[in-house]
């Protein structure tokens, strides 16, 4: 074997041993174009560069993939100090509860076109207008309907999910004159605990009726919901409830519930924390519902029929009855449009919602049969933009006020008619402004009396 084919096949074996597999090598130097080069050193210089390209592209796939990690260390970084602070700033619970907190800081700015038996959220169009020379109407702003709620869920009890839920206004006291509207205390509106099964619901706490389980979309009428006194039978009523509840799309309910009776409005307290005719009843108020309910979240729909029973005590061992059939709806169509609204037909309702304009019972201890409902549809665009109106009604039977000798009071509310508008702009970030336009016309023996009421209104809801 010649010289030159050692020396080739020695190379050859040196290309494939581990040290030149790890290690590049320079190209080497073409001989001489006078000295044929040996064909051991032409495939020698073919591995050698095959090898150089494979540990270059190694190379610049190692150097990708540190790219990544340092950008996914970066983002890793970023996660954990946004954790750390909302870990500091997050709302605690010593039994380690999720609590959540939500609220909107309410300005409202209103003009009354007449005098109105509540100035800041009306409710009916006052009798006694202002007869001295001085306006009628009336100018003014609040921020006493402003809410603060705190929701408690994330926890089981009994096997069932257990839940808890306070939402507080300014709205409390009894302003009687000027700045007293400025500085009115927190009050409970709702407060709950829940029980949830599969297919039952626990519930006791204050919350609205049974009867009346829809309201209407307005900002300028929360202390008291919207179109009370003209079809909303709301109010906030402490209540143990169950709800039975099957299916899922398309669900179908049973609910049951006793309320507290404390609801007549027709007998002054004799003292601060006095009883009324319905507590001396003895008896719970009673309501029951059915319902159908489909879609989830923005589209859930539902439509209900609901009754009532409460009892008044009078002299001797006989009650009044304080009773009602109702509907509710509230219907999403094309994910965008809500129709909302109730319908009632009963006696001696002023306890609920100020049923009856706020008139349980006439001059002669009858109870007062009225009819009324609220309607409302509402348009929440996706640019932020919402709008709607409705109009609400509550129409007592003339012969229950009628006074000894067949003549009706003065002051005998006869039928309440309510129109609203409302254009609301949600931007973001939770701020909201908005007008609202409502009209009432309250009928008394003497006729009819109109008035605007005019709600400018901004906040920050969170």
């Amino acid at each position: 074997m010649s010289r030159s084919t050692w020396l080739g096949l020695s190379l050859m074996v040196c290309a494939t041993t581990p040290l030149a597999a790890q290690q590049p090598r320079p190209t080497p130097a073409q001989p001489p174009a006078s000295h044929p080069q040996p064909a051991g050193a032409d495939t020698l210089a073919r591995l050698v560069a095959k090898q150089d390209s494979t540990l270059r592209a190694q190379g610049a796939r190692l150097d990708s993939l540190a790219d990544r990690a340092d950008s996914l260390a970066d983002a890793m970084q970023r996660l954990g100090q946004m954790l750390a602070d909302q870990a500091r700033s997050k709302v605690g619970s010593r039994l380690r509860n999720r609590v959540q907190l939500s609220g909107l800081v309410l300005l409202n700015a209103y003009y009354n076109g007449a005098r109105m038996n509540a100035v800041d959220v009306p409710g009916w169009v006052s009798r006694s207008q202002d007869t001295t020379g001085l306006p009628n109407g009336s100018l003014g702003g609040m921020m006493r309907q402003t809410r603060l709620g705190i929701t408690v869920s994330g926890v089981r009890a009994a096997g069932a999910d257990l839940s808890a839920d306070l939402q507080l206004d300014f709205f409390g006291g009894s302003p009687e004159a000027g700045d007293d509207r400025f500085f009115t205390p927190p009050r409970i509106r709702t407060a709950n605990v829940r029980l949830d099964w599969p297919h039952v619901g626990l519930l006791i706490g204050q919350e609205a009726p049974l009867v009346s389980q829809q309201n209407p979309v307005t900002y300028s009428q929360i202390g008291w919901p919207g179109f009370w006194a003209a079809g909303n039978l709301f109010d906030w009523i402490p209540q143990a409830r169950v709800t039975l509840e099957f299916g899922h799309g398309l669900r179908f309910g049973l609910q049951g519930a006793a309320l507290d009776p404390v609801q007549s409005y027709d007998e002054p307290y004799a003292t601060p924390i006095g009883t009324d005719a319905g507590e001396k009843s003895g008896r719970p108020s009673l309501e029951g519902r059915v319902y159908l309910g489909w879609g989830d979240n923005e589209t859930e729909s539902v439509i209900g029929f609901g009754a009532h029973r409460q009892w008044y005590a009078t002299a001797g061992d006989s009650t009044l009855a304080s009773q009602a059939v109702t509907a509710d709806f509230s219907i999403v169509l094309f994910g965008s449009v809500t129709i909302a609204g109730e319908a009632f037909s009963g006696q001696a309702l002023g306890g609920l919602g100020y049923g009856g304009i706020g008139q349980s019972f006439g001059p002669q201890g009858q109870p007062v049969r009225t009819k009324g409902g609220w309607g409302q549809v509402n348009v929440a665009l996706a640019s932020g933009w919402e709008f709607g109106g409705g109009y609400g009604m509550d129409d007592p039977d003339d012969t229950d006020l009628l006074q000894p000798g067949g003549t009706l009071p003065a002051g005998a509310r006869l039928k309440n008619v309510v129109y609203e508008g409302h254009l609301h702009w949600k931007p973001g970030g939770g701020l909201l402004l908005g007008a609202e336009l409502w009209r009432f016309q309250t009928t008394y023996p003497q006729g009819a009396i109109s008035a605007n009421h005019v709600s400018l209104i901004a906040g920050v809801a969170f």
